[in-house]
């Protein structure tokens, strides 16, 4: 089972995934998310993928995309919480995502983008 949330933290968008994502769930997130985005006038996005088992190609792509896409939208996105096998997993695929901003932990996502969160 899969579930996905969009939370609000200030200026910044706190995306988390659990399960394992879809190529529609992808692609669906990439539309909710840069809405989201654009409504509420984010400047920064967490995607935390602690939750998920596996990130494909497909998903490390559209990562790239919705990071890529919410640049275009003033909003920095920064993707947290990678576990080590999915990055070897990913640099083994030869997918290095660059230009793709990482931070280990929320609060080091937070620091990274200069904020401290909900005020």
């Amino acid at each position: 089972m899969t579930t996905t949330s969009i939370v609000g933290l200030g200026d910044v968008l706190l995306v988390t995934l659990q399960g394992q994502l879809s190529d529609r769930q992808a692609l669906t997130l990439q539309e909710d998310l840069t809405t989201r985005v654009t409504d509420t006038g984010a400047r920064g996005v967490l995607i935390d993928v602690s939750g998920l088992e596996l990130v494909d190609s497909f998903l490390a792509r559209t990562l790239h995309d919705i990071a890529e896409a919410c640049a275009l939208l003033a909003a920095r996105t920064v993707v947290v919480g990678m576990r080590p096998e999915v990055a070897i997993t990913l640099v083994e695929l030869g997918l290095t995502l660059t230009g793709l901003e990482t931070a280990l932990s929320v609060a080091a996502g937070l620091s990274l983008l200069g904020s401290s969160g909900p005020r």
